[in-house]
């Protein structure tokens, strides 16, 4: 598993979001059909114009609610300047983070690298998740080619 450590201050992404339980992996079916309809829509492609932030690309944040089985997720666009209508803003905190390469098709490269990530990576790095917004970060490539780069941005303890 390639990963690097790397520091960045707080930013602010702007995007769409929708609440998903995590029993049952129920969130691994919505999130797909969540993603397929902002490409339908041209959500996905709006954000990509918006995206002038310090991170390229568009952003699948995970917000864990609080004493909950459920995450807020956000497709989204890191984006300095007044929110546009019809999304929402939501502030990413400064952030040791740990970023980790995915490499392959969408979603089943980013499914599998999560897991891995918290069954192999976390278990023997000496790091904890530090409970903050977790991102997936992919590029505007193809993201169902057998090559697709993307990232996931985890915040450390």
């Amino acid at each position: 598993m390639k990963y690097r450590i790397v520091e960045k201050e707080a930013f602010q992404a702007v995007g769409v979001r929708r609440e998903f339980s995590l029993e049952n992996e129920e969130n691994l079916k919505g999130i797909s059909l969540m993603w397929q309809e902002v490409h339908r829509d041209g959500t996905n492609d709006r954000l990509a114009q918006l995206n002038n932030g310090k991170i390229e690309g568009i952003l699948g944040i995970c917000v864990s609610l609080d004493g909950r089985q459920a995450i807020d997720y956000w497709i989204a666009a890191a984006y300095e300047g007044d929110v546009p209508e019809g999304l929402d803003r939501l502030t990413i905190p400064a952030s040791k983070w740990g970023v980790f390469e995915v490499r392959g098709p969408m979603p089943d490269a980013m499914q599998k690298t999560w897991k891995q990530i918290f069954s192999e990576w976390f278990p023997s790095s000496g790091y904890e998740p530090a409970g903050t917004p977790e991102l997936e970060v992919y590029p505007a490539t193809d993201p169902f080619a057998a090559d697709y780069y993307s990232e996931i941005w985890i915040p450390l303890k």
